[in-house]
């Protein structure tokens, strides 16, 4: 019997889409993998809950202000060029994070991280959309795909080799798997055919400056600093209340805690069809309220409720992502690859303020005040969309948004 023949169209379609689920995966496996850590790190440094977040702070401090120079270095030279150093270059510090011997060799090493991984996340949409004619939308849906098995995995791996081995090895396996999937990018993302290079970056910049001074985007770039700290105040400083009693979670239990991202993975993509329909302002009100009943309910101390609470405050935190994202789009007149650069600064901004401000509550009251800091943002981010989110006249879609990323 002969076996079909697949087309050659069809396997390259396949491996370069292969490839950017590797790209999604490389850029957020490493991220936030020592959130499950913290408590283990914090003993093995000696220094406070508060002392340790930093650990996420300083990533994603570094990501926020790296995203916007990252994008510009691959208008200049080719997403590939950009996309596939900045996967290998990430895997060093990664690596190197297994030696460090003090508290600020470890916070050094982490920024690096940071400094490295918008070299893949803020360039690979830039790629789909030049070079996918057609089937763009399923081409971005597999990055995601990718960045939330590696947002899932990097947790869970980490967790799972630290509590066998140690948490130098949790980082060498961390920096192997960015190994393998930057030779997987190498070998499966095609060069670009349709990249044209950018002369100037002066006009975005005056484009940003504009963008400032316009009420909705400004709200918007609020909003999007309050939903990442909502996620990361969360997730960084529920690994200490659970593991303390009445808990007593183990560093693989607290690891496997986060599978309550895929519940909110399979759930976002439907709401964004209801943001189409109800509108952006309904769909983050409506998110953040459930998120807000959510972190409440982690203050009953029964494991199920604790899980349902996280799992209502997770999936609330995708849908107002995916509406303050896509209202950026809606709200910006002009140049919307800059709307959603400052979006992107804005967004990872407040995951910083997220992973070191409730430190400060914690130490003073513990997880319930960290809970009532959470709810007041959550309260404040629904304020603004109220406030500020007006109708508008014209909607911008999925495709259009992916297309502000070529727009500097």
């Amino acid at each position: 019997m002969v076996s079909p023949v697949v087309p050659k169209s069809t396997t390259h379609s396949r491996t370069r889409t292969l490839a950017v689920v590797f790209a999604g995966f490389c850029a957020f496996v490493t991220l936030f993998a020592p959130q499950p850590l913290l408590p283990m790190l914090a003993r093995e440094f000696h220094v406070s809950a508060a002392a340790i977040s930093l650990v996420v702070t300083v990533s994603t401090l570094a990501v926020a202000f790296s995203a916007p120079f990252a994008g510009s270095v691959a208008d200049r030279f080719g997403r590939k060029r950009v996309i596939v150093p900045a996967a290998f270059l990430l895997a060093v510090p990664t690596l190197l994070t297994a030696t460090a011997t003090s508290f600020g060799q470890l916070l050094f090493w982490r920024f690096l991280q940071g400094i490295f991984t918008p070299g893949i996340f803020a360039v690979i949409i830039a790629y789909i959309n030049e070079e996918w004619e057609m089937g763009a939308g399923a081409a971005t849906a597999a990055y995601v795909t990718g960045t939330v098995l590696g947002g899932f995995s990097g947790r869970a791996v980490a967790a799972l080799v630290a509590s066998h081995a140690s948490w130098r090895w949790a980082f060498v396996t961390l920096g192997t798997m960015n190994v393998l999937g930057a030779l997987a990018i190498r070998a499966w993302l095609p060069a670009g055919n349709r990249f044209r290079r950018a002369h100037t970056g002066a006009s975005v910049v005056g484009a940003m400056l504009r963008h400032l001074k316009n009420p909705r985007l400004v709200a918007t770039y609020a909003v999007g600093f309050c939903v990442m700290f909502s996620l990361l105040g969360t997730f960084t400083y529920v690994n200490f209340y659970l593991a303390a009693p009445p808990f007593g979670l183990s560093t693989t239990a607290l690891g496997l805690l986060f599978v309550v991202y895929l519940v909110g993975a399979v759930i976002t993509p439907v709401a964004g069809r209801a943001i189409d329909r109800l509108g952006h302002r309904f769909a983050l009100v409506a998110a953040f309220t459930g998120g807000a009943a959510g972190i409440c309910l982690t203050l009953v101390h029964s494991l199920p409720v604790v899980m349902l609470g996280l799992t209502l405050t997770c999936t609330g935190v995708f849908i107002a992502n995916s509406a303050g994202s896509s209202y950026v789009g809606s709200a910006a007149t002009e140049s919307r690859a800059a709307a959603v650069g400052l979006y992107v600064t804005f967004y990872y901004l407040g995951g910083s303020a997220g992973s070191a401000v409730p430190g400060f509550f914690w130490v003073r009251s513990g997880w319930p005040a960290c809970v009532a800091l959470i709810v007041g943002v959550q309260l404040l981010t629904i304020t603004l969309a109220l406030l500020f989110w007006k109708p508008l006249p014209k909607r911008v879609g999925p495709a259009e948004l992916t297309a502000a990323i070529e727009e500097a």
